[in-house]
Formats: C-alpha cells, sequence, structure tokens
C-alpha cells in the first residue's frame, strides 16, 4: 500500500441518495444499506441531503436518518448532519423542486422542521428578510449556503450549493449569485464536476477564480445512481436517465448520477497533475469548512482508482 497515493476519506455533503435509496422516502434500514456501500467508494462521511418536501414528511425523513445514525457501527460511513436543500428557496430558480410546498425562509418556518442534526440548509438569500433566518442558523452553528437563488449579497453565507446550477449567472453588468460567489474569496463553493452540470471551460473557470480550499467538490447524485434504475419518481417529478444524464419530462436536469470518487476521478484523468488537489476538494476542505474529526485513509492506484479503504485502523475494502 505504500506506493499508492494516500488521502483522508472523502466526505460527501450533498447527495439525495443512491444504489436506489431515496432519502426522501427510505427507512433507516437503507440508510444503514447505504452507508456500507458509501465506503467502498471512499466516502467516510455524509450529509445526507433532504428535496423540498411537505413539513410532515421532511420531519418523517429526519427521524429515519436520526434512528440510522444511532444505530451506526464501525464498517459504516459516518452520518454527519442532515443537509436541508429544499423548501426556503427561490421559485425562479426551483429546479425540479416542487414549488407548491415552498415556504418563507423564516425562523418560525425553520422551527417547523429545526433539529439538531441538521447541519446545512440551502436557501435563496433574497428572501430571507433582514437575514432573520441566516442570523438564526449561523448561532446554532448550522452552515448557510445560498442556492436556487438569484441574490447577490452572500454577507451572511457561508457557502453556495451547486455553483452555476439553479441559480443566477454570470451578466457583465448586473451582480448575481453566481459572481458574488466567485469574486468574494470566504464563500465556499460547491461544484458538480460530473461533465454534465458544468462546462470544462466554467470548471477551469471556478479553479482559476476561487481559493483551492475554498471548493467543495459534491455528487448530488440521485438514487438511481449505482442502480439499475433508468426512471423514477423524485420529488414530485418523473425522472429519466438516458445513459448520460438524468432529467425530467420536460428536460430540467435533476442531479448527477455519479459518486463522489468518480467525479475525482474524472478531473484527474483530464487533469493528471492537479489529482491531489482535486481529492482535497473532496475531503481536506469538507473537513475543515465543517470540523470533521474522522480516523481514516483511502489508498489509490497510478490509475485514480480506490484499492483500499481504512477506518479506525481496519481495513474494510480492498479494491481490485
Amino acid at each position: 500500500m505504500e506506493n499508492f497515493y494516500k488521502s483522508k476519506l472523502l466526505i460527501e455533503q450533498h447527495f439525495h441518495g443512491c444504489f436506489g435509496v431515496d432519502f426522501s422516502t427510505c427507512k433507516s434500514d437503507e440508510i444503514l444499506f447505504l452507508s456500507k456501500k458509501l465506503l467502498t467508494h471512499g466516502i467516510g462521511g455524509f450529509f445526507p441531503t433532504l428535496v423540498t418536501d411537505g413539513v410532515e414528511n421532511i420531519r418523517r425523513q429526519i427521524e429515519q436518518i436520526k434512528i440510522a445514525k444511532s444505530q451506526q457501527t464501525p464498517e459504516m460511513s459516518t452520518i454527519l448532519g442532515i443537509h436541508l436543500e429544499g423548501i426556503f428557496i427561490n421559485p425562479d430558480k426551483k429546479g425540479i423542486h416542487d414549488e407548491k410546498l415552498f415556504l418563507k425562509p423564516t425562523v418560525e418556518n425553520y422551527k417547523l422542521v429545526e433539529d439538531d442534526l441538521i447541519k446545512i440548509v440551502t436557501l435563496a438569500p433574497e428572501l430571507d428578510e433582514n437575514f432573520a433566518l441566516s442570523r438564526y442558523l449561523t448561532l446554532k452553528g448550522v452552515k448557510v449556503q445560498a442556492g436556487h437563488c438569484v441574490g447577490a449579497d452572500l454577507n451572511k453565507c457561508d457557502g453556495v450549493t451547486h455553483l452555476f446550477n439553479a441559480m443566477k449567472g454570470i451578466n457583465h453588468r448586473e451582480q448575481s449569485t453566481a459572481l458574488s460567489a466567485l469574486i468574494e474569496d470566504k464563500i465556499c463553493t460547491e461544484i458538480i464536476a460530473d461533465g454534465v452540470h458544468l462546462s470544462e471551460d466554467i470548471l477551469k473557470l471556478v479553479f482559476k477564480t476561487k481559493p483551492e480550499e475554498k471548493i467543495i467538490l459534491v455528487s448530488d447524485s440521485l438514487p438511481l445512481a449505482k442502480s439499475n434504475l433508468k426512471e423514477m419518481d423524485f420529488a414530485g417529478e418523473k425522472i429519466f436517465y438516458d445513459g448520460e444524464k438524468a432529467t425530467s419530462a420536460g428536460g430540467t436536469i435533476a442531479g448527477s448520477t455519479a459518486v463522489l470518487d468518480e467525479i475525482v476521478r474524472r478531473l484527474a484523468l483530464n487533469d493528471p497533475e492537479n489529482f491531489e488537489k482535486y481529492v482535497k476538494m473532496a475531503s481536506d476542505n469538507l473537513y475543515d469548512y465543517h470540523n470533521i474529526k474522522l480516523n481514516g485513509c483511502i489508498y489509490w492506484n497510478e490509475d485514480f482508482n480506490i484499492t483500499a479503504v481504512e477506518k479506525d485502523g481496519i481495513v474494510l475494502y480492498k479494491g481490485c
């Protein structure tokens, strides 16, 4: 193993499921099954991400995730918290989210679903009056991320959710979410570098503009990732996978079908000299962002494939 590249375990902070498991509908035993599978991809910790849904359903799924967390064993990827992506976003940038279920981003509405396990909230800052909810979340130690939005004032945000996707892009005469995210060094930026969500030139722009330590690789993967599913119901829409991308019936991109280590490998194959940088964007940068402490590592071969995964001193997975 000493001849392979060694890194920290990867951290996934934005994904809706994979291996057929949907965090918005699944039971705790399915989450435990998934958390074992994730370690084979080098993902040592994760934030189950909940899409827009009714308050009752969100609360139900939070409880299922909490049950799963209480039953986790050492050979599983660790549940680090919940990423609440939906309900507080802008209808003008809704993506596939169901706008009928959106709530105004207020402290009172957040308290309808509030739980100590929620660690990241995506919201539209332009709808957060006087930034009251953002301030409240910050006091609670919750990361505030601008997403599905048009607002350019990110002063009360820690980061942005899937940069350029479902947000106001760059216009040379206007302020925008994407522009503020690029020029404000303190802002962490999620990017989905799966070859579908962002063009290669936009990726180059992000890598040239943002400090390396402020870029976070995420998959935004759908439950159909790493499964045999070609279509599924998700967020109130029928989603179709054509072998390249997953979209709604209307053609809106729904999410990724890649897993995080596959995204790291894709970037490295196109730019081998910066492999270490890309690994850190999926690991070290998240450890710093969330103050994560995990005991484990990944061994990679020269083709950027994972050959072994260690957690708590035990080799839990060996690749080919």
